[in-house]
């Protein structure tokens, strides 16, 4: 397991890409793993065969863990290593005694006929001794995975009452399957009936009782949630709670970048192969407006203190399948229009396939977030941890609006409006301090001249 960031000391397999016996080369994708941070593509180190896998999906081991095993030379060596843990189990079953003498249940179908069937799935001898409960024996017992969590809901396993057999007590995929499979052969085992003198004979069937009526049945169901929605949902109650959060919005016309845009729009694109979007002079406008106003580009350090700073490392904000992630490009206010729109598009890019860095995610100083792509047209985001403000850019949409005529006369004429909304930290900025930004913000997308930014587009 490499190292995917400073701050990141272990990750949870999520799926496998290759399977025993494949061949693999340098920098192949081989394993799809998540941190609380990112989901990322692991690339095999080396060329050859892949002969063991040591790590199941749904399990989480530290970083530096041997994960699996590669025969650089290749050939058929892999597929035969690969066999391996299923024959070597065959002999696991004679060293059980010591989990003979661990269940101390009511009577039931005897475990350990059991045991034996369970070692070829995952290739490890199984432990039940509550002596090692503690959390010195155990440390990693409450780290959980997703897949984990998955099956105890489907199977209704109290994770709770398990000992887990993976390493520092940890409750493994295999741990949640036994456990479902006693408790379906303790449903089916017939229970004595109580008095009885003869306990050889059945009991006597009793009447189902009939199940209460539940509109809800078959129309709502119970999902797990991944690394990434745990880590979304606990950063946003974070923030919600630390900061005194407050709200404004602006009206802004971008008929000038519009026209901007339809003119260097088809070179753009024939150049750099993707469209020229409405993000980059966004972003370009509000790096330069937090140059201005670097209070909405500080933090509330928690000592009576804050740290303003005259560079933007700008979070933008990328919608994925399974959540929300905000890759930062850093050094923003020094890129230009067509600098910022390669970034820009780079991150999301990699973010959708999981090709970003934890370190990627860090060390943002604002956030730009954009659902007007989605049809939004007035937003009051979250503001991310650290941050002190975070910007909304809603949809574009053509209007009737008044203007002045030649004359300076007042007209109606259809333009391109969009709201821009921003969330701010009352504790680090006030509402004339929030409203002026907004202000110059808006003065830059409707008067500044972004023609500089595209000369090299324009004259190409």
């Amino acid at each position: 397991m490499p190292q995917l960031g400073e701050t990141v000391l272990e990750a949870t397999v999520t799926r496998w890409l290759k399977e025993p016996g494949d061949t693999v080369e340098v920098d192949e994708p081989l394993v799809e793993v998540s941190t609380d941070k990112v989901d990322s593509e692991i690339p095999s180190p080396a060329a050859g065969a892949l002969t063991k896998i040591l790590v199941q999906e749904g399990e989480t081991v530290p970083v530096g863990s041997v994960m699996a095993e590669i025969d650089g030379e290749g050939g058929g060596s892999g597929s035969r290593a690969a066999t391996e843990p299923a024959e070597a189990p065959a002999e696991a079953p004679a060293p059980a005694p010591p989990e003979a003498a661990s269940p101390a249940e009511p009577p039931e179908p005897p475990p350990p006929a059991k045991e034996p069937a369970r070692a070829p799935s995952d290739g490890h001898a199984p432990n039940r001794s509550s002596s090692g409960r503690n959390g010195d024996a155990q440390p990693f017992r409450g780290v959980l995975s997703p897949l984990v969590r998955k099956l105890a809901a489907e199977h209704g396993v109290d994770l709770d009452s398990l000992e887990g057999t993976g390493t520092g007590g940890r409750i493994t995929k295999q741990d949640v399957l036994d456990a479902a499979k006693d408790g379906a052969a303790r449903e089916a085992a017939p229970a004595p009936e109580a008095g009885s003198s003869s306990p050889g004979r059945a009991p006597a069937p009793s009447a189902p009782a009939a199940p209460a009526a539940d509109r809800s049945e078959g129309l709502e169901d119970t999902i797990q949630v991944g690394a990434m929605r745990k880590a979304i949902a606990e950063h946003m109650v974070s923030s919600s709670n630390e900061t005194a959060r407050a709200w404004n919005t602006i009206e802004v016309d971008l008929t000038r970048v519009s026209r901007l845009r339809e003119q260097a729009g088809p070179a753009f694109k024939a150049r750099e192969g993707f469209s020229l979007t409405w993000m980059p002079f966004v972003c370009k406008a509000t790096t330069q407006a937090l140059l201005r106003f670097p209070l909405l580009n500080s933090t509330w350090n928690g000592d009576g203190t804050v740290t303003r700073r005259r560079y933007v490392n700008l979070g933008i904000a990328v919608a994925l399948e399974n959540g929300l992630i905000v890759p930062v490009v850093k050094g923003a206010e020094t890129m230009n229009v067509v600098g910022l729109a390669r970034a820009i598009r780079d991150v999301a890019d990699r973010a959708r396939n999981k090709k970003l860095t934890p370190d990627e995610v860090q060390g943002g100083t604002f956030t730009v977030t954009n659902p007007g792509g989605f049809g939004s047209v007035m937003s009051v985001p979250i503001i991310n941890r650290g941050q002190a403000a975070i910007l909304a850019f809603d949809a574009v949409i053509k209007r009737p609006v008044v203007v002045a005529d030649e004359d300076g006369e007042d007209a109606i004429a259809i333009r391109q409006m969009v709201n821009l909304s921003i969330s701010w930290d009352h504790r680090i900025i006030d509402g004339a301090e929030a409203a002026q930004f907004l202000a110059y913000l808006r003065s830059l997308l409707e008067e500044a001249d972004f023609t500089s930014d595209l000369s090299g587009v324009l004259s190409s």
